[in-house]
């Protein structure tokens, strides 16, 4: 749940990237060649919460105004759209999480291997979420002596909307022994060597990559052989970022949560839209995180942001270890071994609250009188776009 000044400061973004879509969609389709899925992602957001979605006609019980609320394109793209589906997802994992310290980890590709990801996104980040597994079940084994549960989540932007393709890892600080016995804690401070790490997921990755090249199965984006390609990666520096664990999973969880169900941006960091160019508020690094302008020509950003559309139902969010469906079962185990019990059932919560906890906003309370209720009064069918 947001704290109340929050939630009061943000408020309801003036630019949307629903109104950059719609003012400079039309120009930049006709100018690009896109695939399928980004005209599909395009139009989903354009037409989101408009009437050509349809939805319902709400009428205030007080003062009679009425009010229409038009459906969301449930898009995992759209800023607009991802809000209850995170709350929700949160609860869950909330709900299944084990009563013990967990570290967060990063595990980041270099950016040489971009042009070749943008074209071969499904297998190589299939082959980024496997090799990133293969090597945190690896050292468990050798360190742990166990098996972890653990979250890896994809990212594939930096601030400026640039391709910056990593994982981020939530792990719990410890694992089940492998007779199932015991849960073997890790140290309170310390997980793995990062320089180890580096190393055995740089030599997963490009011995893979290397096989996947042999066999021909990735489409090359320039006339590098394969050799050319993966030579100069073995002698550089891969980095793996571990954190001490956060003081609780609950508090990394709600971390993480800030970016598991959104893409890209939210419409608050976009801070104008003039003269063909959009202007971001981005974190300087360099500056202790101090937020400064980006101005990014419109073209320029609506490519950027369709670099971050993935190949229809890819999973961005995967679980592995005890978290893996198929080990679920040791789940529990672990979490009385652990102990004390702190396992709750997910919230139910409505729209109407969650939306409330999220943005302060009492959806059902009417935006004229601010005293009465809005109720269903009908149906709003969907409307064609209009030709004109």
């Amino acid at each position: 749940m947001l704290p109340a000044a929050h939630r009061a400061a943000a408020g309801k973004p003036r630019y949307e990237l629903a109104h950059i879509f719609r003012e400079h969609g039309d120009q930049y389709r006709r100018t690009h060649s896109l695939p399928p899925q980004h005209l599909k992602v395009m139009r989903a957001i354009e037409r989101c919460r408009t009437a050509q979605l349809g939805g319902h006609l709400d009428q205030c019980d007080s003062c009679g105004f009425e009010h229409p609320a038009y459906n969301s394109c449930r898009s995992r793209y759209c800023p607009k759209c991802q809000s209850l589906t995170k709350a929700r997802w949160l609860d869950k994992q909330k709900a299944e999480l084990l009563p013990t310290g967990a570290f967060h980890l990063v595990f980041t590709l270099p950016h040489e291997l971009n042009p070749l990801i943008l074209r071969n996104k499904k297998p190589l980040l299939d082959l980024l979420f496997k090799t990133v597994s293969q090597t945190l079940m690896e050292f468990s084994r050798h360190h742990l002596h166990g098996t972890p549960a653990f979250t890896l989540v994809l990212h594939t932007w930096d601030q400026q909307l640039n391709d910056h393709f990593h994982l981020h890892c939530l792990f719990p600080r410890g694992a089940l022994s492998f007779d199932q016995t015991r849960w073997i804690p890790a140290r309170e401070n310390f997980l793995f060597h990062v320089k180890a790490l580096s190393i055995v997921f740089r030599a997963k990755f490009l011995s893979a990559l290397k096989h996947l090249l042999r066999k021909q199965k990735l489409l090359l984006p320039n006339r590098k052989n394969s050799q050319q390609l993966i030579a100069p990666l073995w002698r550089k520096p891969w980095y793996v970022y571990s954190k001490p664990p956060f003081s609780s999973p609950e508090k990394l969880l709600d971390y993480l949560a800030r970016y598991t169900h959104r893409t890209a941006l939210a419409n608050h960091r976009i801070l104008s839209v003039h003269d063909n160019t959009v202007t971001l508020a981005c974190r300087d690094r360099h500056n202790d995180g101090a937020l400064i302008p980006v101005p990014i020509p419109v073209g320029e950003f609506i490519r950027r942001f369709l670099l971050h559309v993935l190949p229809s139902g890819f999973m961005r969010i995967r679980h592995c270890g005890l978290r893996a469906n198929r080990k679920k079962h040791l789940l529990e185990k672990a979490r009385q071994l652990v102990g004390p019990l702190r396992k709750t059932p997910p919230a139910q919560h409505s729209t109407r609250d969650l939306m409330l906890q999220l943005t302060g906003i009492d959806i059902s309370r009417c935006p004229r009188c601010k005293t009465g209720t809005l109720v269903f009064l009908a149906k709003l069918n969907p409307q064609p776009l209009d030709s004109s």
